[in-house]
């Protein structure tokens, strides 16, 4: 299994970046997907994530309304359209799978986890 993560970058606040995240190795649409991220000297947290099934999604309170997490189950690919960025948004930004997931902010409850890709708001 494999969970690529690209699309990060050096952004000024205000901007916008779409992260993806391709999925290889496993039945993408059995899975649910979640977007984490660690920020300078901060543990990692959940972000967004959005289920395996009628595709409903779950965002923390901070992105509520700025980011979008959505899925393509014929590319395997989720997403994660991050608008009004902040300086506070950067971080190292992971994508994970969690089989038959709805929605969990858990991070032990995902099986798979991508390397992460770095995005960077600066002010």
């Amino acid at each position: 299994v494999q969970l690529q993560a690209s699309g990060g970058g050096l952004v000024q606040a205000g901007g916008y970046l779409r992260l993806s995240c391709a999925a290889s190795g496993l039945t993408f649409s059995r899975f649910g997907m979640g977007w984490f991220r660690r920020g300078p000297g901060k543990e990692r947290e959940f972000v967004a994530a959005i289920s395996w099934n009628v595709g409903t999604t779950a965002y923390v309170d901070s992105v509520k309304g700025q980011f979008i997490i959505s899925r393509d189950n014929a590319k395997n690919t989720v997403y994660l359209q991050m608008n009004s960025l902040k300086p506070e948004d950067t971080a190292v930004y992971y994508c994970a799978a969690a089989l038959f997931g709805t929605n969990q902010a858990r991070e032990s409850l995902y099986q798979y986890w991508g390397q992460g890709t770095l995005v960077t708001v600066s002010s």
